[in-house]
């Protein structure tokens, strides 16, 4: 498969590949690679399913024509299930929402890309559903009672039963089908892109772009509204929330007229079944397929879940599904293990690698260093030489840089690793160290980030020191 992949680059690019890297899995069979010549680089894809590849060409399209934010497809070998695609980067949405600090709230230019994201949404559920050929959809034509009974049934068999949620088998069918009942009201003319979430959100050029619609099929506004908003690892503010809820109904005005109080209904309905979809999805790849990321995301979505009980009355009465509901929020493992008893100290420090390393004085040795001289060096640029890592300008220059997220991101995920398996152990500390040449610039702007990293996500004790900035 790789190498009818490179000769497909070949044929398109007419040179051979100097780099050749698989990008990470995710929950699909989908296999991605980004591949680059001297002269050109794409991102190449491999799907087994030849009909779910048929409906993204089709869409890919079909979007395109429609001025839509897609990727351009170079080159495809159908029979084979390979395709090259123009390469949009590794920065989405949402490796920018949660590689920022939360204590002062979600920056205005995440705001800002999630307003935008809503924008184009419309574009694609009201404009580009015109004249688009619901055929090709696959693998349903329409988020229809079967549509809706599958992703119930998933929730069902993989996430009550896998996690011994008892349940009366009838009566749950019963509550199913009166939801399901009420949810086929809502208008469902539209394009649903059905997985429409922050992490299919790419930024390019500073422009959202979006992929993973091959699921795309005719349904209603509201599930692809839910999806983003409702994210579970998103964990976006209820105010938030709201506020890009009412934005997206002022702008949805401008394309048809609007019942605001029985969108909004329906709105939550849909948040409901697109939660227990979530769950059903979570309970398969982590309680099934045994992939301990997925067990760890349940409390994000029952979060979620606990919210949408205690806040949202949805005119239907479901006396089963809500004794299920309320069982799953009572559930000590499935809470946020982040708020412990046992706190954990993290002593994160800067420093120069021109003096000595910080020494841990806890007595456990350990922790982490970072080196942070691999990075983009603002102190070769002599407006920055006298200010620091907290200054906005140092900020400014280094955020913009794709290799430092990059950095931090990786940070993040292993030192949430550690802290995770610390909590749960009653360990008391751990150490982590960033350092730079000078102690000023990088090591000071990841630290600061850690920092606000941790505290924005952990209910732990979080101690920042710059062991040279007194220097300056």
């Amino acid at each position: 498969m790789k190498d009818k992949i490179k000769q497909l680059f070949t044929d398109l690019a007419g040179e051979e590949p100097v780099y050749f890297k698989a990008l990470p899995e995710s929950g699909s069979i989908r296999k991605y690679f980004r591949i680059k010549g001297v002269k050109k680089q794409v991102i190449a894809a491999f799907n087994p399913d030849l009909k779910e590849n048929d409906a993204f060409f089709y869409f890919t399209d079909h979007f395109l024509k429609n001025g839509l934010n897609v990727p351009e497809i170079f080159a495809k070998n159908a029979e084979e299930g390979i395709y090259l695609l123009q390469d949009l980067g590794d920065t989405t949405l949402f490796s920018l929402l949660t590689g920022v600090g939360r204590m002062k709230g979600i920056p205005d230019n995440i705001i800002k890309l999630y307003e935008q994201s809503l924008e184009e949404l419309l574009k694609f559920q009201v404009v580009a559903s015109k004249n688009l050929d619901y055929s090709v959809c696959y693998p349903r034509a329409a988020f229809d009672r079967q549509s809706m009974q599958w992703d119930l049934n998933y929730f069902k068999y993989y996430f009550l039963k896998l996690a011994d949620i008892s349940f009366h088998e009838q009566k749950l069918e019963d509550d199913f089908n009166k939801l399901m009942n009420y949810l086929e009201g809502a208008d469902s003319d539209y394009f649903m892109f059905r997985d429409f979430q922050a992490r299919n959100v790419m930024i390019y050029d500073d422009k959202p772009f979006f992929i993973d619609y091959q699921g795309g099929r005719e349904g209603p506004l509201q599930y692809d509204l839910a999806s983003m908003l409702f994210q579970a690892k998103a964990r976006l503010p209820q105010s938030l929330r709201e506020d890009l809820l009412n934005f997206y109904i002022s702008n949805l005005k401008e394309y048809i007229k609007v019942n605001d109080k029985e969108f909004v209904e329906y709105y939550y309905g849909f948040v409901l079944i697109r939660t227990l979809q979530v769950l059903g999805a979570y309970g398969y790849r982590g309680y099934f397929e045994r992939k301990p990321h997925f067990v760890e995301s349940i409390e994000y979505a029952v979060e979620n879940l606990k919210w949408l009980i205690e806040n949202v009355s949805i005119p239907v009465d479901t006396p089963e599904l809500t004794k299920c509901l309320n069982e799953i929020t009572r559930q000590d493992r499935f809470k946020q293990k982040r708020k412990s008893s046992n706190i954990l100290t993290v002593e994160i420090n800067s420093f120069s690698f021109k003096k000595e390393i910080p020494e841990d004085k806890s007595g456990n040795g350990g922790g982490f260093i970072f080196d942070c001289r691999a990075l983009p060096n603002p102190g070769r640029y002599e407006q920055y030489k006298s200010i620091t890592g907290k200054d906005k300008p140092v900020i400014d220059f280094l955020k913009n840089e794709p290799e430092v997220l990059k950095f931090l991101n990786n940070v993040y995920e292993i030192i949430d690793q550690s802290v995770d398996n610390y909590i749960e152990r009653g360990f008391g500390h751990l150490m982590v160290n960033f350092g730079c040449t000078g102690g000023q610039h990088r090591s000071v702007y990841s630290s600061e980030n850690l920092y606000e990293h941790l505290k924005n996500k952990y209910d732990i004790n979080v101690i920042l020191t710059h062991k040279v900035i007194g220097e300056w």
